[in-house]
């Protein structure tokens, strides 16, 4: 059985799109996109997007990296028989 999630997007991420680069907006669209064609656990070995485990006042969160910069934070939940991926931030990450 694959993981197959469905992705949602919640209105801080909306707004937070508006305010990055179109090419990382692109970039996050095809991560949705595969997380829907391939499964979660699948596109979290892909090295380009950096899937992490954060942690402290972020803990049960994960994060991909769009760039150096700027990261979209996610969690994963589970209701019942369908599986979401909800985008809660995307924000400018700094080091």
């Amino acid at each position: 059985m694959k993981d197959i999630y469905t992705v949602r997007i919640s209105k801080q991420a909306k707004k937070d799109l508006k305010k990055i680069p179109w090419y990382l907006v692109l970039k996050l669209e095809s991560w949705i996109s595969a997380v829907g064609l391939c499964g979660l656990h699948e596109v979290r070995k892909i090295n380009g997007y950096r899937d992490e485990l954060l942690k402290g006042y972020r803990s049960g969160q994960r994060s991909i990296r769009l760039n150096k910069a700027y990261r979209a934070i996610y969690v994963v939940d589970n209701d019942e028989s369908i599986s979401f991926v909800e985008i809660i931030e995307v924000n400018k990450h700094e080091y």
